[in-house]
């Protein structure tokens, strides 16, 4: 495993720097995120390509990845198209200047790619061992994700078609898993990755793979995720009011509050 590890760290060095430099061409940093889920996508083909075994378990767990991967990227692509750079980004490169150039390759691109190196911890187990049968654990596990992959597919629909109705502009979005999570898109990420996660118990080294899904849920928790986002709506009455009746992450019935 070890020699697998060090080669997908080499494919995502050499990936995410190929998007710095697409992303320095066109002074658009937010193509790292379209890039995000191509990565993983190009992860586990490698991986499986290299193994030179392919196993039912490693089928299934690449096209778990590629569904995923191909819906998250033309879903952001859709989402920014015509819009330029992300607002996340153009505030960084405001408040970078003159270091805009090495600090995005460093804590843009080099970070994503270190993240992305280690969520993809359980398709690099699998595809380093993937002589074993398909399991009922692996059923379990394709059927948590087709749970994830729904409530973030159908969210970001849902949030889609919201923002291109009339007057929708500075309205807070509260209707479909909308109403019972405040952020159903990132519920479902985080639980398709541990769906991926169980899929790969069977292959072995699940302490290993289990980075993947507990980092991922604190990325989404704590740092990228509900924080960053909510932070961008401090001060705002309907916001407040939606998250006393609204549960953040988890869906849940709302309150009454």
């Amino acid at each position: 495993m070890p020699e697998l590890i060090q080669l997908s760290a080499l494919f995502v060095f050499v990936y995410m720097t190929a998007l710095f430099l697409v992303a320095q061409i066109i002074k658009n940093n937010s193509i790292a995120d379209i890039g995000w889920g191509i990565g993983f996508i190009l992860i586990a083909v490698a991986g499986m390509i290299a193994s030179g075994i392919y196993s039912p378990r490693q089928l299934l767990l690449s096209a778990m990845i590629l569904c995923w991967g191909l819906r998250l990227a033309g879903y952001i692509f859709i989402r920014n198209k015509g819009k330029g750079e992300d607002y996340r980004y153009r505030q960084w490169r405001e408040e970078w200047g003159k270091h805009i150039i090495w600090r995005s390759f460093l804590q843009v691109f080099m970070l994503q790619g270190f993240l992305m190196l280690l969520i993809a911890l359980p398709l690099i187990v699998v595809n380093a061992f993937p002589a074993n049968n398909i399991t009922w654990i692996d059923s379990v596990g394709c059927f948590v994700w087709c749970v994830g992959f729904y409530f973030e597919a159908r969210s970001d629909y849902q949030m889609m078609q919201f923002k291109k109705e009339p007057g929708s502009k500075g309205k807070i979005m509260t209707r479909g898993l909308w109403k019972y999570s405040r952020h159903p898109n990132y519920f479902g990420e985080a639980l398709l990755w541990w769906g991926i996660f169980i899929v790969s118990i069977s292959a072995g080294h699940w302490w290993i793979s289990i980075i993947s899904p507990l980092l991922i849920t604190f990325l989404l928790l704590k740092v990228s995720g509900v924080v960053m986002l909510e932070k961008k709506y401090e001060g705002n009455a309907e916001f407040e009011d939606y998250a006393k009746r609204t549960n953040a992450f988890i869906p849940w019935l709302p309150s009454e509050k």
